[in-house]
């Protein structure tokens, strides 16, 4: 008789051994594709986590100029930049937001500079996203659009909405900025309106050194105005940590060793990034541990069959049949259960794994992270899984290449 018939043979003799087979496969069907698709999820969500996230370093120096921070944001490491260019204007027939308390003798000649002791805050920015309180999200706008790098040889301007009220100001209008002596005025449109949490101080201090009174518009800008070339600083936003480690040692070699700094901030990456990969390595455990223990788990069910089988053995081989026919005939049977039960596994292990999901990923800003499950997954676990039938039947099996018949059914009476 063919041992592929007699593998079905005694799947069909043995109903009760067949069943605990396919249970043993159906666990290890599930557990592996779980794993795999809680891999892929925490794999998606770190990256999306990346992306919205990501590590700023931000570059000070009196090397840094918008060429070397230019060169900088050209890196492959970075993702965006945002050089920052500050100083203060004070627009003519623009009335900044000022405290309730009155305004103290002798203040205003201490707060004096050469734009006057009513300048407002400017910052010449390239990227209004990666200003930390707006990519943060405690900065929002309310009206209009920020400032982005296609508007670098566009005058514009982004203003809070506190002194556009005060102002009666709205997104079109235009507002005039001065240079630093005032003799230089350039009209700005507004291109939108942000809100700043932070409250209008009780006490007085001066106009801009009130949150409300910070004035936003592209660094070309705001140099042209006047306030210098040199940024006071750049932000460099980038993928991780170790990304961060490789752009301040080029900005190192850019900038010169003396009086350079480099600040990287990775605490809101690692915040949302290390609980996922520990989920991610958790899952990859669950996965070893599921492909190691049901390899063992079904080599030691199958070296007891072949014991219990000595007698079946024999009499087989002592009638001519080839002992890798034999081997074979073990081989089919846990693979004729295997396939069904991996089958199986593929409809529960999405169903099982969701809630897993649910439980161990760290909420996402999108939502729930969706286990998705493709072909690769279950191509790759039923891979796995064949593999463990291998390699559970086989390597028991491989001592009856070192039986003979007459010591089989000796062995056997």
């Amino acid at each position: 008789m063919n041992f592929v018939k007699r593998a079905a043979h005694s799947l069909t003799a043995r109903k009760g051994r067949t069943a605990m087979l396919l249970g043993i496969f159906l666990v290890i069907g599930v557990l592996l594709l779980g794993s795999s698709l809680l891999r892929g999820a925490t794999a998606r969500q770190e990256a999306d986590a990346q992306r919205r996230i990501g590590v700023d370093v931000t570059v000070r120096g009196d090397g840094l100029t918008t060429e070397t921070a230019a060169a900088l944001g050209g890196s492959p490491l970075v993702e965006r930049y945002n050089p920052t260019l500050r100083g203060t204007t004070a627009p003519p027939g623009l009335v900044p937001v000022t405290p309730d308390a009155p305004e103290p003798a002798g203040a205003e000649d201490d707060g004096r500079d050469d734009a006057g002791g009513d300048g407002l805050a400017l910052s010449g920015i390239r990227d209004s996203g990666l200003l930390l309180d707006f990519a943060r999200g405690r900065t929002e706008l309310v009206a209009g659009r920020g400032i982005t790098a296609q508007d670098a040889d566009r005058e514009v301007l982004l203003l809070e909405e506190r002194l556009a009220e005060r102002n009666g100001l709205r997104v079109g209008d235009t507002v005039e900025l001065a240079s630093p002596d005032g003799a230089v005025r350039t009209p700005f449109e507004i291109i939108g309106l942000y809100r700043s949490p932070l409250p209008t101080p009780a006490e007085w201090v001066p106009p801009r050194d009130i949150p409300a009174n910070q004035l936003y518009a592209p660094l070309p800008a705001v140099s042209a105005l006047g306030f210098g070339t040199a940024p006071d600083e750049a932000v460099l936003k980038v993928g991780s940590p170790d990304a961060a480690r490789e752009l301040a040692a080029l900005a190192g070699q850019l900038l010169g060793p003396d009086g350079f700094r480099a600040d990287i901030n990775d605490k809101a990456y690692r915040e949302q990034v290390e609980p996922i990969q520990r989920v991610g390595a958790l899952a990859g455990v669950f996965g070893w541990l599921a492909s190691l223990g049901g390899a063992a788990v079904l080599g030691l069910i199958v070296t007891l069959e072949i014991r219990s089988r000595r007698a079946e053995l024999g009499m087989l081989l002592s009638l001519g049949e080839q002992k890798w026919k034999l081997i074979g005939q073990h081989t089919a049977e846990a693979v004729a259960v295997a396939v069904p039960a991996l089958a199986l596994a593929a409809v529960l292990g999405l169903a099982l794994a969701r809630p897993a999901g649910e439980a161990l990923l760290p909420p996402s800003p999108d939502g729930p992270v969706p286990l998705l499950m493709t072909a690769g997954d279950v191509g790759s676990v039923a891979a796995i899984g064949l593999g463990i039938a291998l390699v559970a039947t086989v390597l028991p099996g491989a001592g009856i290449v070192r039986l003979h018949p007459r010591s089989l059914l000796t062995h056997s009476e």
